[in-house]
């Protein structure tokens, strides 16, 4: 049976397409030659092709359109241009399954066929070009970034002082780091840190990224460094802005800025609830998007809860949470503001005893409460760092970055070749 094709190509070079696609001996067909990037939407959402040829200039084409069409299990190959070289790029950038300069003649239509084949893993014995675009050669990549999201259950367990502080003893240490706000309900790491919330942050990244511009010199414009080796980027100023943060181009965002820091920290929202099993419009944004996208993204989910019985509970539901989604494969603990006035005369060992036996975690971090050195912080707008640098909570913070740190020794070690392109 053939497989149905979705032709969404603009100009002369969507007849020469169309005509070479009719003329693969029943291997392909088109099934819709669509006006528009809604009607090819609309077509792949019905079933109507696997495989779908979109002109790169297509109108409102972007990393979201790409990805719902990735979602109804159609194959994207993006038509470019070779007079506009950045066409190809942005294609590349957008997610296109492959990227083939725009035919003129038979023989070149042909080509994009036999790619197409290709990419649908149903080529003729023998065939098997490589089909990336423009060329592809295997170097040593330089060892990429990790990522830790830095999250936490409802009831403010301290997610955010927690990681303004490891990323600011990341940078200490010398690691290149990136602090980015992605708490959608309530983030203020710009107001921690002292800059103005008018920073054009996460969403201005995540604009970029949808329209396949995001690139290490776009994300480094709009993080500015505050220190040595750490770079901010600012969250949404409002919580009902979230839907300008979509799960796609948040995911762009996350492998750029692997390549623009060592160490990526995300201050992370509480909510995990799974939003768009509650909607009958699967392509409405979720609410979450934020922080299940960083999660899912994480080499490594810092949990935060509160050192009292209520923070404790939550946290092990919570633990609960992250497991059930298959989220946080790499999970380290973190218990905040733990104190002896309401965790008993050993605070330490029973919230310890609580964790290894409600949540099975032995080897929880302990963060002593030191509510001074954390009001100074805050009121000057400084990391513990800098405002308290011999407070027990600044060091115990410290010790929790230092493992941290240790992770990304060991990935450097063992990164292994891989293609990328030249």
């Amino acid at each position: 049976m053939a497989v149905g094709v979705l032709c969404a190509v603009q100009g002369a070079a969507e007849a020469i397409i169309v005509q070479a696609v009719e003329q693969t001996g029943g291997r392909l067909s088109v099934t819709r030659r669509c006006a528009d990037l809604t009607e090819l939407l609309a077509a792949a959402e019905a079933g109507l092709g696997r495989l779908a040829v979109v002109s790169g200039d297509l109108d409102l084409l972007d990393r979201e359109a790409i990805e719902l069409l990735h979602r109804a299990g159609v194959r994207v190959i993006g038509i470019g241009d070779a007079a506009r070289p950045w066409l190809g790029e942005r294609l590349v950038a957008l997610g296109a399954d492959l990227v083939a300069a725009a035919p003129h003649d038979e023989a070149s239509a042909n080509e994009v066929v036999r790619d197409a084949l290709v990419v649908l893993g149903t080529a003729p014995d023998g065939d098997s070009r490589d089909s990336s675009w423009p060329d592809e050669q295997t170097v040593r990549r330089p060892a990429r970034g990790l990522v830790v999201a830095v999250w936490g259950p409802t009831g403010a367990p301290g997610r955010t002082t927690v990681a303004v502080n490891v990323a600011a003893e990341l940078a200490a240490a010398g690691r290149r780091t990136l602090l980015v706000d992605a708490d959608t309900y309530g983030g203020c790491v710009a107001q921690v840190v002292g800059m103005l919330d008018e920073a054009p942050g996460l969403a201005a990244a995540a604009r970029a990224a949808g329209q396949g511009t995001l690139d290490l010199t776009t994300l480094a414009r709009i993080t500015p460094t505050i220190a040595p080796d750490l770079r901010v980027l600012s969250g949404i100023s409002r919580a009902d802005r979230w839907p300008e943060l979509p799960s796609s181009s948040l995911d762009a965002v996350w492998t750029v800025a692997r390549g623009l820091a060592e160490w990526t920290v995300i201050d992370c929202g509480f909510c995990l609830e799974q939003d768009e099993v509650l909607s009958y419009d699967t392509r409405a944004p979720r609410r979450n998007a934020a922080t299940l996208s960083a999660l899912e993204a994480a080499d490594v989910v810092l949990a935060v809860g509160a050192g009292d019985p209520v923070g404790i509970q939550r946290l092990v539901r919570g633990l609960g949470e992250l497991t059930d989604l298959g989220l946080g494969g790499t999970r380290m603990v973190l218990v905040n503001r733990v104190r002896a006035s309401v965790a008993g005369p050993q605070p330490g060992e029973a919230v310890g005893q609580a964790l290894a036996r409600y949540a099975g975690v032995p080897d929880a971090h302990l963060v002593p409460d030191d509510g001074p050195a954390l009001d100074t912080a805050l009121l000057e707008a400084r990391t513990l760092r800098e405002a308290a640098p011999g407070s027990p909570v600044r060091r115990a913070i410290a010790g929790v970055a230092a493992r941290l740190d240790a992770l990304l020794v060991v990935a450097s070690a063992v990164e292994p070749a891989v293609a990328v392109r030249a």
